[in-house]
């Protein structure tokens, strides 16, 4: 069982890291050449620079009941049929029950900035965010932790 990190553009690395020793859950980013994101006694998987490698290369990595760190749903449907646990850096953990309206709202924002039309980009980020993250991560990784073992014995 693992913490896979979609790190281009990740404002939670560290936090994740932190959180994860505490479990002692391994801990891999995952990013393109163009976000080069490092850190002492971490794998830091770097991949050429292009449409959703970073997603096909996690994806690749990935095994069942791992978790997965991103703010792309795409990922994260492919994260879910895996056996795996997406949460984003806000806390918000995507789910069966969510991820088709998760994608059918990123297909509409597409639509309309496709036909030149314009979306709001995300809030400004808060301390509330960072603690919603912590909560539901720390929740995710006893979640995580149970089934893993559960599955083992």
């Amino acid at each position: 069982m693992k913490v896979l990190i979609d790190a281009d553009a990740c404002p939670v690395v560290d936090l994740a890291l932190s959180i994860s020793s505490e479990f002692e859950i391994e801990t891999i980013l995952f990013c393109d050449t163009s976000h080069r994101v490092e850190r002492d006694n971490v794998i830091t998987i770097i991949v050429p620079k292009g449409p959703d490698s970073v997603d096909f290369t996690l994806v690749n990595a990935l095994s069942k009941h791992d978790i997965v760190i991103t703010q792309d749903y795409g990922l994260a449907a492919m994260v879910l049929a895996r056996g795996g646990y997406p949460i984003d850096q806000n806390g918000r953990e995507m789910s069966n029950e969510n991820i088709e309206r998760l994608l059918d709202m990123r297909h509409v924002g597409q639509k309309i900035r496709r036909a030149g039309g314009r979306t709001r980009g995300p809030k400004k980020r808060t301390q509330e965010n960072n603690i919603s993250f912590e909560l539901k991560f720390r929740q995710i990784c006893e979640r995580a932790i149970l089934a893993h073992k559960t599955e083992e014995s």
